[in-house]
């Protein structure tokens, strides 16, 4: 029954201002959902923005999160990729969360791969114009399918992103059913694990994850781990012990982990 209140709640966000330009100047009292949509190679991508409340953010650019869906939010729509993940904490939280949230959406069917991929960056690259995120602080986050995402996106542009959360994720497919979740940027090295290390050392990154994950086992993000203990980056990573999928409400609603993240920017 909270799941429905909270989805039906953010629904009302969503409806209730999705289509009111905003500007980056304006000043607004509560945090809110705008719908945008963009063209791209032949398609029609409809998207959300999460644009904070005035006094929530610092002065100046404001930071931009850049979430990445899982597979249960694909569609058309729009909307399904703000009830799962970051969305409902925005819900909860509209007037103090102090950053812009881009909510990209991959067809039904489809990974976030190829086309997707470089939608997703050209959504960001949308948002970040329309709405003057600081280029410095430009973050990336993903569940489950959006945690390999985000493995693909930071790969693609190493040298965007000030900091990356990739949740439950993995780089190569963890079950025969879903042969397409992968990760292209490394699917041919030698060592995914290394190479991925070695690309991404640099971008401060925090991995999280479900002891008890029986969709996208550990496998990955533990190797991951310690590729980063053996090059030296420096990475995090948590894993939950009594956790299965689901390892992204306890992710977002960890303080220290927005903490971490905001204080993190490119120089």
């Amino acid at each position: 029954m909270g799941r429905i209140v909270l989805s039906l709640c953010l629904l009302g966000l969503l409806l209730g201002c999705s289509s009111t330009p905003t500007s980056a100047t304006s000043t607004q009292a509560h945090g809110r959902f705008v719908a945008r949509q963009l063209d791209f190679e032949g398609h029609q991508f409809r998207y959300q923005v999460f644009v904070p409340a005035t006094a929530a953010t610092p002065p100046g650019a404001r930071p931009l999160v850049l979430f990445l869906h899982g597979s249960g939010e694909r569609g058309d729509d729009g909307l399904k990729p703000t009830l799962a993940g970051i969305g409902p904490w925005l819900t909860q939280n509209p007037d103090t969360f102090p950053a812009l949230v881009v909510f990209p959406q991959v067809p039904e069917n489809e990974e976030w791969r190829g086309r997707n991929a470089r939608m997703a960056l050209a959504v960001l690259d949308a948002a970040s114009a329309e709405f003057a995120a600081d280029p410095r602080r430009i973050y990336l986050t993903g569940i489950s399918m959006g945690g390999y995402g985000s493995w693909e996106l930071a790969l693609t542009r190493p040298d965007q992103f000030a900091a990356l959360v990739p949740i439950c994720g993995a780089l190569r497919a963890p079950r025969a059913d879903r042969p397409g979740l992968m990760v292209d940027q490394v699917a041919n090295a030698d060592d995914p694990y290394q190479a991925t290390v070695a690309r991404l050392r640099d971008v401060p990154t925090w991995i999280f994850h479900g002891a008890l994950d029986q969709l996208v086992p550990t496998t990955d993000d533990r190797a991951i781990a310690a590729a980063s203990q053996q090059l030296g980056a420096g990475w995090r990573y948590t894993e939950y012990p009594d956790v299965p999928h689901n390892a992204w409400d306890p992710t977002y609603r960890n303080p220290a982990m927005w903490q971490w993240l905001f204080s993190q920017q490119r120089h």
